[in-house]
């Protein structure tokens, strides 16, 4: 079970990028729809364990080195083809996202030049990635569970200063900007454009163990602690949703009404995380284009490393705008095909070669 927890822990790392661990993510899909966003919670950590399951299983059983054999496997050939290019164009998009996105943190939360933060998470970004997936992996999950403990002190810090007797949630929430237009859908669009960036990197976690099930485990526990984080940050921001509505990391201002130490803190795991997303997207990207651990591979990385640092300039709020959107619509065509692969249990031949 330990290979399952450590898979489970690395698929939390690279989902949780710099909107989720921050909250923003959460407020919009799920607190800003009040109490029954508790609801949307509950679908969603059920979502990421069935789809975790089945990508990591799936990854196992092809030994996969990138996503293409698994993601050819639950689309067909010709449906396929369209989903790995564009998959393979949002894992660099999303690496350029977290690039920029320490930048943005540097800037505001440290007072450093937001070109110090992109330079120091790409150079350590790359230098991370040139080692061998299974190194990767360990290092991917090194950083959850302290996100989820730091997490589980902000809950119970603001359950208890909540005022019961003064609450609106209701009326709180329904002033929010909203991830969508119903609780239900919010929850499958959040789960949607999550997946369509880590499904890649979860099938190749997959691959690097031969028994399915301790793969299919590592995506169970991955997908219900992504479950217990999103349900952990909902109950916080809800109870002091009046504070921390109209900020733009709400989780950050949480932390730091509790005491400048813990902001400081919560801030070093928040760029902890998004350095997880940025090496499980640049290793997937780079493994989809070149052989893993060759020598073409690491001169591979930091080539791509650098054509993503130079693009991270762009800005984060552009960057957010224009990638996460688009795979958003990307996440319900996978979301569909492992359901259809699932529910009519395709036999393909394992040993056959995608070409």
């Amino acid at each position: 079970m330990r290979k399952s927890f450590q898979i489970g822990a690395a698929f939390i790392g690279v989902i949780v990028g710099a909107g989720f661990a921050s909250g923003q993510e959460i407020l919009q899909f799920f607190t800003s729809f009040g109490g029954i966003g508790i609801a949307g919670s509950i679908v969603a950590t059920l979502l990421f364990a069935f789809i975790g399951m089945n990508l990591t299983q799936l990854g196992s059983r092809l030994q996969t080195t990138s996503h293409q054999k698994v993601i050819y496997y639950i689309c067909g050939r010709y449906l396929g083809m369209l989903v790995d290019i564009i998959i393979t164009f949002f894992l660099f998009g999303v690496t350029v996202v977290m690039f920029s996105g320490a930048g943005a943190i540097f800037e505001q939360q440290f007072g450093i030049p937001g070109i110090v933060g992109n330079l120091l998470l790409a150079v350590v970004t790359i230098a991370s990635v040139t080692f061998s997936v299974r190194k990767v992996i360990t290092l991917i999950s090194a950083f959850t569970p302290f996100l989820l403990l730091i997490v589980i002190v902000i809950t119970v810090y603001s359950v208890i200063n909540f005022d019961f007797a003064a609450a609106d949630l209701q009326g709180v929430a329904a002033s929010q900007s909203r991830g969508a237009s119903h609780w239900l859908l919010a929850a499958v669009l959040y789960v949607s454009y999550n997946i369509a960036a880590g499904a890649a990197m979860l099938t190749v976690m997959g691959g690097t163990v031969k028994d399915e099930k301790v793969a299919a485990w590592g995506g169970i526990i991955g997908g219900l602690g992504l479950g217990l984080l999103i349900i952990l940050i909902n109950v916080s921001m809800l109870t002091q949703l009046k504070e921390i509505a109209s900020v733009p990391m709400p989780m950050l201002a949480l932390a730091d009404s509790m005491s400048p130490v813990m902001s400081i803190i919560f801030s070093i795991i928040l760029l902890g995380m998004i350095y997880n997303t940025a090496v499980g997207m640049l290793y997937a990207f780079t493994a989809r284009i070149v052989t893993p651990e060759t020598k073409k591979f690491k001169g591979a990385v930091v080539l791509f490393g650098i054509v993503a640092f130079g693009a991270s300039f762009v800005g984060f709020i552009t960057l957010v705008g224009t990638v996460y959107p688009v795979m958003g619509y990307l996440g319900f065509i996978l979301i569909g095909a492992i359901i259809f692969a699932w529910v009519k249990k395709k036999k393909s031949p394992v040993s056959e070669e995608v070409h």
